[in-house]
């Protein structure tokens, strides 16, 4: 009975892990008076479904359209400059686990924070930011963001 059982456990990873392989396979196809199916996409993200992210190496990300939280937006001066690199450190010292972005966008100096996907989980941050009381102009802006992959 123990044999039978491990057996047919065997047969079912079996076929789960061939079907997780293929499944970019299986979505291409060609039905007689519909066309043909065919999908392109980078074969390294192929290579990715149904396989676990290493947690070494280089960490890479997909770049799409999500919301981050502006907390300084000042001029083009070098005291705007200082001044956003300044909310960047205060940033990291209060959420050391968020992402910061400081950059200068003509005409000003920015600090984004965060990689939201979701505008609710931007409010949520934001209203956190808020509530320290170091942070008082701050809001929530839609951004190209980074997702780790």
């Amino acid at each position: 009975m123990r044999k039978l059982a491990l057996l047919t456990l065997l047969l079912v990873l079996a076929v789960v892990g061939v079907q997780a392989q293929g499944i970019v396979k299986s979505l291409e196809r060609n039905v007689p008076g519909q066309g043909k199916v065919t999908i392109h996409q980078d074969p390294r993200i192929e290579a990715l479904i149904g396989m676990e992210r290493p947690a070494t190496g280089e960490q890479k990300v997909i770049k799409t359209s999500g919301f981050r939280i502006q907390a300084y937006a000042g001029n083009n001066t070098r005291q705007a400059k200082n001044d956003a690199y300044h909310v960047a450190s205060r940033v990291k010292e209060y959420f050391p686990e968020l992402t910061v972005y400081t950059s200068f966008n003509p005409p000003r100096w920015l600090c984004r924070v965060g990689d939201f996907r979701s505008i609710e989980e931007a409010d949520a941050m934001m209203r956190r930011l808020k509530s320290t009381g170091v942070f008082k102009e701050v809001s929530t802006v839609r951004d190209q963001i980074n997702i780790p992959l």
